[in-house]
């Protein structure tokens, strides 16, 4: 969880010099002058430090979130106990290449993220309750198939272990 709070406190570093950057500019233009010229140009980047400014907030959300959640007590999943927040979930997955493992954490935030397993070993990705993958996992437990479509395909998994 530590790499996702720190991936995520960077978003919003990003967001915050971003919104900044976007009002100067929007700022600079507002000469009486080039408000002529530039009036559109001004919009423009005063509509873009707003949308940085809701990414922002947002980011600020997931963190807390984020904080809330590791504030309770760790969660133990039984090696047959279902899917729930904070579970680690290997799935063998099946494509056109044949058969792998993927690695799931299940948040409450950050969905999508890419983090480095467990003393550096592999990569987990970051699914939420919300998201297509992790409303297919949530509750199932090891030996259980779940339907995914991804690229409009459907794929069946399987779940290996729940931890």
């Amino acid at each position: 969880m530590h790499q996702l709070a720190e991936r995520l406190q960077q978003s919003d570093r990003l967001a915050h010099r971003a919104e900044a950057e976007a009002r100067e500019a929007a700022r600079s233009l507002a000469t009486e002058s080039e408000k002529k010229e530039d009036g559109r140009a001004a919009l423009e980047f005063g509509s873009l430090a707003t949308g940085q400014a809701h990414r922002a907030r947002r980011v600020q959300e997931e963190l807390q979130a984020l904080t809330n959640f590791g504030r309770g007590p760790v969660p133990r999943f039984p090696r047959q106990g279902p899917v729930g927040l904070g579970a680690l979930v290997d799935v063998s997955t099946e494509d056109e290449e044949g058969f792998a493992e993927r690695t799931f954490f299940m948040l409450p935030v950050g969905a999508g993220t890419e983090l480095t397993g467990p003393g550096g070993d592999g990569f987990l990705s970051v699914i939420t309750p919300a998201s297509p993958v992790g409303k297919a996992l949530m509750g199932r437990k090891a030996g259980d198939t779940i339907e995914v479509t991804l690229a409009g395909e459907v794929r069946e998994w399987t779940v290996l272990e729940v931890a």
